[in-house]
């Protein structure tokens, strides 16, 4: 049987440091996690980035590699990232605490990543734009950013001393939302909801959306109802035009 803290998958972002990445694999083991995913990160199965993770070398030498974020997030049902700043452009933003009972009770059946943005700067807005909720750590405004691992550390600890029963449904995968996303995109464009040529307002109304979606993510019905929905629009815009 899968347990849920086997659908937690703790992603970081371009990590440079060793030692940190290290240490973010012991934090991970720690607190009972095993899936750590790297993002184009520097190398770091080095003697001190072993050192760091102690007794969790063997997540450190496990780790998935990948070159681009896109494709460690297709076969992921929830996308969670983490943040210290804050504005519209964010969407919804949770502090860690209030988080926690959603991450686990969508974890009981659905893979749920969690993004760690770079020790200098965190995550950028495209990337921040894939995530359907971030989640921020409270701490003093004079000194607000945290150091990696212990990001990753807190996050696990809240998740891991956690126990909940609670019923959550299946939910479709990120590229699947994708596709979704595109066919949403195409019939506010025959709708002229998005106006033609202007790529602010329709880069804005898309973020917006992925927001809104992607924040609890959609059973498959929902998605296909979705879709249907928009086959039943354009079908009628064709049907008005031929009028």
């Amino acid at each position: 049987m899968r347990l849920w803290k086997d659908n937690i998958f703790f992603i970081l972002v371009e990590p440079r440091e060793p030692g940190n990445i290290g240490a973010c694999a012991r934090a991970i083991k720690n607190m009972g996690f095993k899936n750590l995913e790297l993002i184009n990160p520097a190398p770091f199965l080095t003697p001190e980035a072993k050192r760091m993770a102690c007794n969790a070398s063997d997540l450190l030498e496990k780790a998935t590699v990948w070159t681009q974020l896109n494709n460690a997030l297709k076969d992921k049902n929830l996308v969670i990232g983490t943040t210290r700043r804050v504005g519209k452009r964010r969407g919804l933003i949770l502090p860690l605490k209030e988080s926690v009972e959603k991450i686990v009770a969508a974890s009981q059946k659905n893979k749920v990543a969690i993004l760690f943005g770079r020790e200098d700067k965190g995550l950028n807005n495209k990337e921040v734009e894939e995530c359907g909720l971030l989640i921020i750590i409270p701490s003093d405004p004079l000194l607000p950013s945290l150091n990696l691992a212990q990001s990753v550390l807190l996050v696990a600890y809240e998740l891991g001393v956690k126990t909940y029963n609670l019923p959550y449904p299946s939910l479709v995968k990120h590229e699947e939302l994708e596709n979704l996303y595109s066919h949403i995109n195409s019939v506010l464009k025959l709708l002229e909801y998005i106006p033609k040529g202007n790529r602010d307002i329709e880069k804005r109304i898309m973020r917006n959306l992925k927001h809104l979606i992607g924040r609890g993510g959609l059973t498959e019905w929902e998605m296909r109802m979705i879709h249907g929905i928009c086959s039943q629009i354009e079908k009628r815009l064709r049907i008005s035009n031929i009028e």
